[in-house]
């Protein structure tokens, strides 16, 4: 079985084919992704109009280049994977429309995919990870963490009340003048600083609720910078490892009270699918290295196995898409042709929705 993967939800144009081997395990065949990181540089931030053109101009070619890198041709494919959402409504309906037309004039299935469902599923992909499992999703318009107890059954521990993480990363860079990529480029500056020389704020740790809240910190960042007044390099990498710092103890602090919440409810005969109970950490801040050694060590304090996807698979792309329409073209599903593009579309869609601003993946 081999399927076609197209992301464009946000400002990178994603095309991939997964498919399953004679032996039934999971291989990304190809994996082609196009940014556009030079076309919004001057604006500070992905502009949405901006990167609806860019997907138009690239995503043909992303989409033939991944079907030579794999060899095959579109009657090759057995289906027909796309983001339906969440994400910038421009982006969804380029890669939307182009995946229908391909759908209709082959006459293969379409399998529309929630974005969040990539990233859910991508450690099925790369690691063979067994349900249930507990998900750490954090990217720039999502911060949750869920049960993954199967196909279609997520169910919402906690979400973000204000600000997504990655949000916070991107404003940080900006504020400092570090430019985009905002996540990656305050992680390096990090690298050389002092992460004990600013006592930023940990929002919302030993609270009851499970929920995150990022906007308190973003704040303090800015306060911190603003006393500095014209703030050289070293305060630039010491403000960037006391974010780094107060984030992680943030995340060990939820998913700690997470992970005790999982072996609660599980259930015996779950558990008894894989010898530890596993965390996983998706979406673009997972590729963070600070975040992943300390939620490797929160694991093995736990004895619990952290699942990571590589870096480039924590970042938007075509192979988790493929691979999450994989799954479902092997429960016999389809999409109908006159699915529309969602900008909000929830995992859990019985989870109340909060109030706050980072909530793309949260019930509209």
């Amino acid at each position: 079985m081999r399927v076609l993967g197209i992301d464009t939800s946000c400002d990178e144009t994603a095309a991939a084919v997964v498919a399953r081997d004679g032996d039934g395990a999971p291989a990304i065949v190809s994996n082609v992704v196009r940014g556009q990181i030079d076309l919004h540089q001057a604006f500070g931030g992905v502009v949405p109009e901006i990167a609806a053109r860019a997907h138009l101009s690239l995503l043909d070619r992303a989409i033939l280049q991944a079907l030579a890198e794999a060899e095959c041709s579109v009657g090759d494919l057995d289906g027909i994977a796309v983001t339906g959402g969440p994400g910038l409504i421009g982006g969804l309906i380029v890669g939307l429309m182009t995946a229908k037309g391909m759908a209709a004039a082959t006459d293969k299935p379409l399998i529309v995919v929630n974005h969040l469902e990539g990233h859910a599923l991508t450690p099925r992909l790369t690691d063979d990870l067994a349900y249930p499992y507990l998900l750490l999703l954090v990217s720039g318009g999502h911060s949750q963490i869920l049960t993954v107890a199967g196909l279609g059954r997520y169910h919402r521990l906690a979400t973000t009340i204000d600000d997504a993480l990655g949000e916070a990363f991107d404003k940080t860079a900006k504020l400092l003048g570090l430019g985009l990529p905002g996540g990656p480029n305050v992680e390096r500056a990090a690298v050389r600083g002092d992460e004990t020389r600013f006592d930023f704020p940990r929002p919302l740790s030993g609270q009851p609720s499970l929920n995150m809240s990022f906007s308190g910190l973003k704040t303090a960042v800015r306060a911190a910078a603003g006393e500095l007044k014209e703030p050289n390099e070293q305060d630039i990498a010491d403000i960037c490892a006391s974010f780094q710092a107060a984030v992680g103890d943030v995340i060990v602090d939820r998913c700690g009270r997470a992970m005790e919440i999982f072996m609660q409810t599980a259930g015996p005969i779950e558990k008894g699918t894989a010898d530890r109970p596993a965390l996983v950490a998706a979406g673009g801040v997972a590729a963070n290295g600070v975040i992943r050694r300390r939620l490797d060590e929160l694991c093995r304090d736990k004895d619990w196995r952290l699942v990571a996807p590589p870096p480039q698979l924590c970042t938007d792309n075509g192979a988790m898409i493929a691979w999450a329409g994989l799954e479902r073209l092997e429960r016999g599903e389809r999409s109908p042709m006159d699915c529309a593009p969602r900008s909000r579309w929830p995992l859990d869609e019985a989870s109340p929705t909060l109030v706050g601003f980072g909530k793309r993946g949260a019930k509209a």
